[in-house]
């Protein structure tokens, strides 16, 4: 058995992930800034994402040549996150006696048997001990097919005559005290015969077909013997120990196949939350628990004291700070930063982070700034990825929230990357808007947040297209299943915004009670007539214009 030590906690991933329903910016945020940290620090951080990608940000990953962020659905404290006794699993034909020897060495009480990799069964000292107390049929080494093998190191011995590899397969294990007339009452072909020095007791023991002969005290065999016990397929084993020793000892060179749990192994996932094995451990006896990778091959042990060593998921969260857009679980994981460009919104920490925040057009632009403040080099992947994400969510420069800073920035990546801005973002917007194949639900969860505000939960979801008559073909797709989302989701209220990038403006589909009068105060607009649209001139920005004004609305 072979210990590799314990999860080291430098090891330990930190991951740096984007809001649910992710978008370029939360994508390309992330996977900038997990390589800066990394860089940076020599850490191990790894992008990630919590929900999956759109097709603009498929493209975008895709154009770069990059691998999308790690997909994680819940960030709670799982098993993988406790101190997991890393061990090989050890083969069913290990002797009691190794594997006593192997569980005192390693300060345990439970072995864990493998074949293949996976999990075959459990052995305790608690087994062996009864194993030891209570065989008393001396059939027993041969009905396990005992390897010689195992009698051999058992007994300290040497095989002299004979392959290790062979086994027990019928007989008894005889202790020949007497002269060669007493052994021939009691012994059979097949026997396991323990007797010492004397030649005539050993040749008689051949001579009856013994299946192996245990010559004690270290007492030399002749040739003679060796060449008859050759002739005669009886193995001979020549050990140290004297008659007493070896029969005390002869039992423990029983293979652990014969005396494990095999049967309703209670064993634990990677993946699993601690949360829900905590109460199986508490209800069964066991003090140590095996664990399985997904491919069910055993990684090692847990036991109930490992809770106590558990450490939370460590997390820097890009592009929000609200909890209600924030990963699963978000409450069990630790928060180390928080790199953002929306308003402040529900996200707490136990301990001070670090949070920057500045309102800018893009979270991405932020992480450009903390490139040139590092003076880390930015690459040509890099700066496209960094580009990307900025004129997505400054629709190339013409929504509200773009700044000249964003704009500068995205100046500076496009030459790095060798891009033509205009260009690359007709691409990048076509590719995203591409509805045509998608189902009504599948564009309304596109790109979709949620906002709490007061008492209510509201919903907002975007789609960005330069073509005025795609736009139609959603609205007609999407509108008959604005209630059903809605009321899927559990809101009060549900807005979507069809924004015509080159025209600058915003169609708003809605539902909900007060959802009309809402936009209508909000933003002095005519109702559509069938009382579940209106345009919007000069609104592009969910963020900047779109949201405050609801807002702001709805808390007068």
């Amino acid at each position: 058995m072979e210990m590799t030590g314990n999860q080291k906690q430098a090891d330990r991933p930190v991951f740096v992930i984007g809001h649910k329903n992710p978008d370029t910016d939360s994508v390309c945020a992330a996977l900038a800034y997990a390589a800066l940290k990394c860089r940076l620090t020599g850490g191990n951080y790894v992008a990630a994402r919590c929900g999956h990608l759109n097709e603009e940000t498929q493209f975008v990953c895709h154009r770069f040549g990059v691998q999308p962020p790690l997909y994680i659905k819940d960030m709670r404290t799982q098993v993988r996150d406790m101190e997991i006794r890393t061990l090989s699993g050890d083969s069913e034909e290990l002797s009691l006696k190794k594997a006593g020897e192997a569980m005192r060495e390693a300060g345990v009480v439970t072995l864990c048997i493998t074949k293949e990799g996976k999990l075959a069964g459990l052995i305790t000292t608690g087994d062996i001990v009864a194993a030891y107390m209570d065989v008393e049929d001396e059939r027993v080494l041969a009905e396990a097919h005992t390897p010689y093998r195992n009698v051999t190191e058992t007994l300290d011995g040497e095989m002299v005559v004979g392959e290790l590899d062979d086994c027990m397969e019928t007989g008894k294990v005889v202790i020949a005290a007497g002269n060669p007339e007493m052994l021939e009452e009691v012994m059979e072909p097949g026997d396991l015969v323990i007797l010492g020095n004397r030649y005539d007791t050993q040749l008689c023991a051949i001579e009856m077909d013994a299946g192996c002969i245990v010559v004690c005290d270290g007492a030399k065999i002749a040739s003679s013997i060796q060449k008859q016990a050759a002739e005669h397929g009886c193995h001979v084993i020549s050990t140290p120990h004297d008659t007493f020793t070896v029969a005390r000892l002869i039992n423990q060179s029983l293979p652990v196949r014969a005396i494990m749990k095999k049967d309703g192994l209670v064993s634990f996932r990677m993946d699993d939350f601690i949360e829900d094995i905590e109460p199986v451990m508490t209800q069964m006896r066991h003090r140590y628990f095996p664990v399985l990778d997904k491919n069910d091959h055993f990684v090692g042990m847990i036991s109930r004291r490992n809770f106590l060593g558990a450490k939370k998921k460590q997390l820097i969260l890009v592009d929000h700070n609200e909890k209600s857009q924030a990963v699963q679980g978000l409450e069990d994981a630790e928060i180390l930063e928080i790199i953002d460009h929306h308003r402040l919104g529900t996200v707490t920490t136990l301990t001070p982070v670090f949070f920057r925040n500045q309102p800018l057009g893009s979270s991405s632009t932020i992480i450009y700034q903390m490139y040139r403040e590092s003076g880390v080099e930015i690459d040509e992947k890099t700066a496209g990825l960094l580009l990307a994400a900025i004129i997505s969510d400054t629709l190339l420069y013409r929504s509200p929230t773009c700044t000249a800073i964003d704009r500068a920035a995205g100046e500076e990546l496009a030459k790095i990357a060798g891009i033509d801005a205009e260009q690359f973002a007709r691409e990048m917007f076509r590719a995203g808007s591409h509805m045509a194949e998608k189902t009504a639900d599948e564009i309304l969860r596109q790109d979709f947040k949620r906002f709490s505000i007061g008492e209510s939960t509201i919903g907002i979801g975007q789609i960005n297209a330069m073509d005025a008559e795609e736009l139609k073909d959603i609205r007609e797709k999407v509108l008959p299943a604005l209630t059903d989302r809605r009321q899927t989701e559990g809101l009060q209220m549900l807005f979507f915004l069809l924004t015509d990038i080159i025209a600058e403006t915003s169609e708003v589909l809605f539902d909900g009670k007060d959802a009309a009068w809402t936009v209508e105060h909000a933003f002095s607009c005519p109702i559509d007539e069938d009382g579940k649209s209106a345009v919007l001139q000069g609104i592009v920005s969910r963020k900047k214009q779109f949201l405050p004004a609801i807002v702001e609305v709805m808390q007068s």
